[in-house]
């Protein structure tokens, strides 16, 4: 399991949680003594540790330990015990941040933190602001940062690891191999780098030396549960599906609560024929649940696998319960994805207006909440990208290419990569209504390279300009995409797989 698979907004915070065991609160507190802050690198050139507790310094270091190997839960003891030690300890607020069960409380870890960065080491305010920066939508922002903490401590395996983590979330897998790869060499038993290093190979489509990567995660902590949950999702990419729940079915011998091993075995029957099967597989994650976190992972894989079905009124209902856990905790961010997910579920189900009524509600949301600005910022971009859609379902151009026009405009003003593709790919899903088969090849070969529907579309536009060969490659693409619960998987696997076998 990585980090970038949890569907609260503490993925934001994902990679920098495990390069400084990380997380954030709210009111300040008193300053911690002059004696406890570090403000230069520590002799030994890694990140300092700012407390002015060792008692506290130890609750930490156990908590970062267990968020290194991805026992998220199981580490917000240690940092809350941190804090009561010392209630100044602005990498245990970090930290927390980074294990909080949804957005509210996520935000308000991160807001503690950043409070808290004049008290503590230039390091340690640098992954501090870098979340923050990260959690906003501001790529570039975040990128400076962890840049700037490479360059302070070059020779700390966390800096790198979280800058690897920013390049990773981009979808720049040669870079964040180059940085994932230098954490190993200053820490040969700095387990999380493997993992996400096998991931990197993963994503880049260097399977061996992704086993590689995931065997040494294994020999290093072969008494925890995710080196073999993350081997397995290795596995369930080749399209090893029997070999890759034996995988999950280890780590759940050595954890029965890691639930996430629960999904990637509910995927790996899915794509075997088994919906049935996957479905009661997924009920596991429901009665284990400790956390609404928890309880949204086990239902976000069923509405993946009532999409992937057709059964999209039981997807609507999944995505409504998931609105539910929501709300019980005001977690305005979880909230707006579920409004944005039931808007595309009914996008799918040719109900373009009650789409556009969902989408808005979203936006709405954000707008009223106590959200930051750049995050209100970007909820009404993506509203300019969802009511293209919507346009362009109803057939309406000039309404698709107007939204269209603003998107891309917001999004080159963000220099956010991934939103820049996502402009690319609102062009070519228009494009490609219109049958205008050379700009939508044109556009969606610009589009996310990682996102599976693309490359349906791209298959559907290489048929309509008649290039069955290269049609052929993008469906088997999407056909084989083999991923944990993916929506946009989810929409087209069935049909990518009719069109890779000829019958679509």
């Amino acid at each position: 399991m990585r980090t970038s698979r949890f569907l609260t907004l503490s993925s934001l915070a994902a990679a920098l949680v495990l390069a400084a065991g990380c997380a954030p609160k709210e009111a300040p507190a008193p300053a911690a003594s002059a004696e406890a802050v570090s403000p230069k690198p520590a002799g030994d050139g890694k990140i300092p540790i700012t407390t002015a507790s060792e008692a506290a310094k130890v609750e930490y270091l156990q908590g970062r330990t267990l968020v290194d190997n991805l026992r998220i839960t199981d580490s917000e003891a240690h940092f809350q015990k941190a804090l009561e030690l010392d209630p100044n300890f602005a990498l245990a607020e970090l930290a927390l941040s980074g294990s909080a069960p949804n957005g509210t409380e996520f935000f308000a870890h991160l807001n503690k933190a950043v409070v808290l960065v004049d008290k503590v080491s230039n390091g340690e305010k640098l992954l501090i602001l870098a979340t923050q920066s990260g959690a906003n939508g501001d790529v570039q922002g975040q990128k400076k940062y962890l840049e700037e903490l490479v360059a302070a401590y070059p020779n700390d395996e966390r800096a790198h690891f979280a800058l690897g983590g920013l390049y990773f979330g981009q979808t720049e897998y040669p870079p964040a191999i180059e940085q994932y790869r230098k954490a190993t060499e200053i820490n040969p038993d700095f387990a999380s780098a493997f993992n996400l290093l096998g991931y990197a190979y993963r994503q880049n489509v260097n399977y061996p030396e992704a086993e590689k990567a995931f065997q040494r995660y294994v020999e290093l902590i072969p008494k925890d549960p995710n080196p073999y949950d993350s081997y397995a999702e290795l596995l369930l990419k080749m399209g090893r599906f029997d070999d890759a729940i034996a995988q999950y079915r280890k780590a759940l011998e050595i954890d029965p609560n890691f639930v996430n091993a629960h999904q990637g075995i509910a995927m790996a029957l899915l794509y075997q024929g088994k919906a049935g099967q996957a479905a009661a597989e997924l009920a596991n994650i429901d009665r284990k649940a400790r956390t609404d976190n928890e309880r949204r992972t086990g239902l976000f894989a069923l509405n993946v696998v009532h999409i992937d079905a057709g059964e999209l009124p039981k997807a609507l209902e999944d995505a409504q319960a998931q609105y539910a856990l929501g709300e019980k905790s005001n977690d305005v961010a979880a909230m707006a994805f579920d409004r944005n997910l039931m808007g595309t579920i009914s996008l799918e189900m040719g109900k373009p207006d009650q789409a556009r009524a969902s989408y808005e509600a979203a936006n709405a949301l954000v707008q009223a909440s106590n959200l930051s600005a750049d995050f209100k910022a970007n909820a009404a971009l993506v509203l300019h990208y969802n009511l293209a859609r919507v346009a362009a379902a109803k057939k309406d151009w000039t309404a698709a290419k107007t939204e269209a026009d603003a998107f891309r405009a917001g999004a080159a003003a963000s220099k956010n990569p991934n939103q820049v593709r996502n402009a690319h790919e609102l062009d070519g899903i228009v494009a490609l209504a219109e049958k205008d088969y050379d700009k939508a090849i044109a556009e969606l070969s610009q589009a996310n390279q990682q996102n599976p529907q693309d490359f349906y579309r791209l298959c559907l536009a290489y048929q309509g300009r008649g290039d069955a060969a290269k049609a052929a490659e993008s469906c088997q693409k999407a056909a084989e995409f083999n991923s944990l619960p993916n929506v946009n998987y989810a929409w087209v696997r069935a049909k990518a797989r009719a069109a890779a076998n000829g019958k679509g």
